[in-house]
């Protein structure tokens, strides 16, 4: 993976690991990179083959209502830049009992944590007062970032290409309320939309929404006020077997503003089922409506 500025190197990274693969792949780049790193893995989500007694970096386990006290910990490990990434699962109560310094971020934020953007920028605001640069992953890990144009052998119909119109139209509404990322069309009829449950849950209930006649594509944008820094849309392998157990013919990913995890093996696995995956800038086919 390449770096934009090699300097950033030597500036110690706290990464907030999640679920799914990235976490993993950050912390083997910055081994590999010789990067001093440390972690707080997210009970519930991280993976747990990665923090072990064994693992051979420091980290710690905390519940997301812990948030407070992770950073605390960040700052005494003299940590400069953070890295957030990973899946979060819908949380426990038990999850969300907060800290003291977490129960105080809540208080000052309000109203503010209506949605998950609201929340996510009051949270880098807070780190960053503590000293800290929030990076994005696609600053660190370049090479995650979705390419634009068509990725696979196979292309989209006529058909899939007004589904892919009609997605991006109601991808972009969705995100402007900061409800979702993802929606899931077929035959100019919007199936479903994400929310809290994530796009795994959206695509299994889509399944029993199909018409019959074919076609149908998953579309997943960044919101148009998204930090890019955070929560960036993500596809990988996972979402493409989802895609295809739900009858779907492709995948549509903001080019440039979303993440591919594992390409050649995701790209590999569309072609085999006979899928497309496409990376497109939304104001294409904004411009067409």
């Amino acid at each position: 993976m390449k770096v934009k500025n090699m300097a950033e190197t030597h500036r110690k990274l706290g990464i907030v690991a999640g679920g799914g693969s990235i976490p993993g792949m950050l912390i083997r780049q910055c081994q590999a990179q010789g990067r001093d790193f440390v972690a707080l893995a997210i009970e519930g989500n991280a993976d747990k083959s990665l923090f072990t007694a064994e693992a051979g970096f420091p980290f710690r386990w905390i519940r997301i209502g812990q948030a407070g006290s992770g950073f605390k910990y960040f700052a005494e490990q003299q940590v400069r830049d953070v890295v957030m990434i990973g899946t979060i699962r819908r949380p426990s109560f038990f999850d969300l009992v907060p800290d003291l310094r977490t129960t105080a971020f809540f208080a000052r934020i309000g109203a503010k944590a209506l949605g998950d953007d609201g929340i996510l920028r009051a949270l880098v605001k807070e780190i960053e007062g503590d000293g800290m640069q929030v990076k994005g992953i696609h600053e660190v890990m370049p090479d995650l970032l979705v390419k634009e144009g068509i990725l696979t052998r196979h292309k989209p119909s006529k058909r899939d290409k007004e589904d892919i119109r009609r997605g991006v139209e109601a991808a972009l509404a969705l995100g402007r309320l900061d409800i979702g990322q993802a929606v899931v069309v077929q035959q100019g009829l919007v199936l479903g939309v994400e929310g809290i449950e994530g796009t795994d849950e959206l695509l299994r209930r889509c399944r029993d929404y199909r018409r019959k006649g074919g076609g149908g594509v998953l579309v997943k944008l960044r919101k148009p006020q998204q930090d890019m820094r955070i929560d960036l849309p993500t596809i990988g392998p996972r979402s493409v077997e989802r895609a295809h157990e739900s009858g779907l013919e492709g995948l549509v990913i903001h080019a440039g503003n979303g993440l591919m995890v594992d390409e050649e093996e995701t790209v590999a696995l569309a072609d085999k089922y006979g899928m497309f995956i496409i990376g497109v800038n939304p104001d294409d086919y904004i411009k067409q409506a």
